[in-house]
């Protein structure tokens, strides 16, 4: 399950890539009192307690609405609601168990009867988005800023993908799964050629792709905004442009609750099933009683090490943890290949994969409405497993979208869904082809002890491998290490979670990572004393049920702000002029400006003579004559971290997005192949544009103040080429009216009442 991410995931001032400087404007600007263009005239009241963002600019307001301050603080009613109703749960399911699961049970089946089609629906639209996300235009559009990188190389990152995508849940039902859709199929005769060619496919099908979709939708959304437009990385941050300032109240705190309470089911499920399952290989290895008793022990145990390891604060601890996690299933994995039917395995895993992508398409939709008893057999089974997929969704995602800063959306997407995936199929196809074996050889004694009693059944085929005491060592291991991993970053993305912190890069306070561990504990103990593992299925699958809720209003969401992305991208083509092959906008220079360019690694005070010389004096320039023809202009600058005011000119476009020019120094390693004679130091300094999405690429230094003052006009009619497509393209919906013009972006003086300044407030 997730690892813990490393210690270098620094805050975003200490990294070399740029949060968009954009995003941190916050003043009021008059409107224009003039239009360049011509046209009908357009009033607009805007407001802002309201209004949802309709453009890019609207979302450069999202840190400053999102958060009261910049400093990370307890969102006490989340915690306080989301607490209780674990805890009332718990009481309920420890005093009253028989209440509990009797009400549960019903619950279930009512769902299973009357909504199983809606989480079928969903999971299938959640696929069809995120594979529509990867292979459209905006497929390319990044995890960040337009010009950052991945942090980690593809095999590391690949890696820790593999690391998140397997989990000791997997390893329960790897055995008991298949055997069951053998001698029971959801349709048609238990026993035959037909049944077994579809056992082991269920249960791959039911940790496939449809699942890694979920995690990839709102891994993808949070990151998307938390990098990219410098937002927390919450599920509030991605309904923004959806919802506005509202997600920051009541509804935010909604939101965060379902999210919240989906999340701690999961992972109480999670826990549960592996204290049940790890509960027998400590018996056998240490010759434990088995029972509820040595569950509730090893339930306390991991409480114990999870508050260590947080208390602690030795990350790269746990992280070795999680690659000795890794390590281990993979040693577990060859012991069976090698010392198990190594033919058969291996036809048997190629022929499950061919036969999964086969029948996908039929597999995602299929409800099983015409056969007897399907509803019964979708809740046991596929229901389950799509509501336990929507309760660690926003876990997951959390994790992925920490490690995958700088990747593109299509990267992030194709990887989620074969990387773990494909892991998952081997772990599940080995132990299940291996269960089947036996049971093809006659064994109706594992048989029926896979079926009746899923925890026993796997360590019963561990014994049956050559050298059965060490792989059940090895096993054990294996699944404590998962059920560790799991517990300590549950408790970690839950203390995120109910918290509001700015910093993608930190997390929550120690003690109230403690805090979730414990609670987390204590549900998965009231579970297990209603019940074990098949209270556990009842309650993911009913808590689970509001975060489909969620699901769909991420896919509108993310829907909405990649339209924005086409719209800025459509503009560019549109303003060729200034347009070089790269993306960039480059400055004509003449042939020695560009000999002197090649050789010249100048140092910080360098760049700083170069801004107080040329650069300030060229946006002055540029700023008066804006003013003088009527135009609202903000001549303004930010302080980066080294103290030197980075210039920037805005120009207020009314109700649309602002022109933003800014001029900002950026650290860069000086080439091994420059033209110098030695190397005084390792690094020289470059003055980039910024606008509100990132570099554009390249550097001013050594341009004169005509230069510097055309690459402002240049970026300038580029970015009104943007407003038309913008215009164009912008659509309303019933969550978001349209409140924009839709084909001008011209305005007029209006009372000083009526005026609505850029970033939604009343002046």
């Amino acid at each position: 399950m997730p690892i813990k991410p490393p210690d270098d995931e620094r805050p975003e001032s200490a990294r070399p890539e740029r949060q968009e400087p954009g995003a941190s404007v916050g003043k009021t600007h008059p409107p224009l009192e003039r239009s360049r263009f011509g046209g009908t005239q357009h009033r607009h009241e805007r407001h802002e307690e309201d209004e949802a963002p309709v453009s890019r600019s609207d979302l450069s307001r999202g840190p400053q609405e999102l958060l009261e301050d910049r400093a990370a603080r307890i969102n006490w009613r989340v915690l306080l609601v989301s607490s209780l109703v674990i805890l009332a749960f718990s009481v309920w399911a420890i005093l009253i168990p028989d209440d509990a699961r009797a009400t549960m049970k019903s619950a279930v089946d009512w769902i299973a009867t009357n909504l199983g089609w809606y989480y079928v629906l969903t999971m299938s639209l959640v696929t069809g988005f995120v594979l529509w996300v990867a292979f459209s235009k905006e497929g390319s559009v990044r995890l960040g800023p337009d010009h950052s990188r991945p942090q980690y190389k593809l095999t590391t990152w690949v890696a820790m993908l593999f690391a998140a995508g397997v989990g000791i849940d997997m390893l329960f039902y790897s055995v008991t799964g298949p055997v069951v859709q053998y001698l029971s199929p959801p349709a048609g005769q238990g026993g035959t050629a037909e049944a077994m060619q579809d056992a082991v496919v269920w249960t791959m099908f039911h940790y496939g792709i449809a699942g890694w979709a979920m995690y990839a939708l709102l891994g993808m959304a949070m990151g998307y905004f938390a990098y990219r437009w410098g937002m927390p990385l919450s599920i509030r941050a991605a309904l923004y442009p959806l919802l506005g300032k509202r997600v920051r109240g009541s509804l935010g705190d909604g939101i965060s609750i379902i999210a919240l309470v989906g999340t701690v089911f999961g992972v109480a499920t999670s826990m549960g099933i592996g204290v049940v399952l790890l509960s027998v290989g400590f018996s056998l290895i240490f010759g434990l009683e088995q029972g509820i008793a040595l569950q509730i022990a090893l339930v306390i145990g991991a409480v114990l090490l999870t508050i260590a390891a947080t208390t602690s604060g030795v990350d790269r601890g746990i992280r070795w943890i999680s690659e000795l996690n890794l390590w281990s299933a993979v040693a577990m994995m060859l012991y069976i290949l090698v010392t198990g039917q190594t033919a058969f395995l291996l036809n048997a895993l190629v022929e499950n994969i061919g036969q999964f992508l086969v029948t996908l398409p039929a597999r995602t939709l299929q409800t099983f409405a015409y056969e007897p008893g399907g509803a019964q057999w979708m809740g046991g089974w596929t229901l389950f497993f799509w509501a336990f997929w929507l309760a660690w969704g926003p876990f997951v995602g959390v994790f992925l979208a920490r490690i995958s800063r700088g990747r593109t959306l299509r990267e992030f997407v194709i990887a989620a869904i074969t990387a773990p995936v494909l892991c998952d199929f081997i772990i599940v196809s080995l132990f299940g082809n291996s269960a089947l074996f036996q049971v093809l050889q006659g064994n109706t004694s594992f048989a029926e002890l896979a079926v009746h009693s899923p925890e026993r059944g796997w360590y019963a085929l561990l014994g049956m491998f050559p050298g059965a005491m060490f792989l059940t060592g090895l096993a054990t291991l294996s699944g404590l290490l998962f059920y560790l991993t799991s517990a300590n970053s549950g408790a970690m993305v839950m203390s995120n979670f109910s918290a509001s912190i700015p910093d993608p890069s930190q997390d929550g306070p120690k003690w109230l990572r403690i805090f979730w561990a414990v609670l987390t504990a204590v549900l998965a103990v009231a579970m297990l004393l209603a019940g074990g593992v098949t209270t556990m299925e009842y309650a993911t699958l009913i808590f689970a049920l509001p975060v489909t809720i969620i699901a769909f209003l991420v896919m509108a969401s993310f829907y909405k702000v990649l339209r924005m992305e086409r719209a800025e991208r459509e503009g560019q083509v549109l303003h060729k002029r200034s347009i070089a092959p790269i993306g960039g906008h480059l400055p004509e220079r003449s042939w020695k400006q560009r000999l002197e360019q090649l050789r010249a690694f100048p140092s910080l005070r360098q760049v700083n003579q170069f801004l107080e010389r040329t650069v300030r004096p060229a946006l002055d320039d540029v700023a008066t004559e804006f003013r003088n023809q009527g135009y609202d202009v903000e001549r303004g600058g930010m302080t980066n971290a080294k103290d030197i005011e980075e210039p920037m000119l805005r120009v207020s476009m009314d109700a649309f997005r602002a022109f933003h020019y800014q001029v900002a120094i950026v650290e860069a390693p000086v080439p091994m192949f420059s033209g110098r004679m030695s190397r005084e130091t390792d690094v020289y300094y470059r003055l980039e544009v910024f606008t509100q999405t990132g570099s554009g690429g390249y550097d001013l230094m050594g341009l004169t103040r005509q230069q510097i003052i055309d690459d402002v006009l240049d970026r300038y009619e580029a970015h009104l080429a943007f407003l038309t497509v913008s215009s164009e393209t912008d659509a309303a919906s019933v969550l978001t009216p349209r409140v924009a013009p839709q084909n001008q972006w011209s305005a007029v003086p209006r009372d000083a009442g009526d005026v609505q300044d850029l970033d939604g407030g009343q002046k």
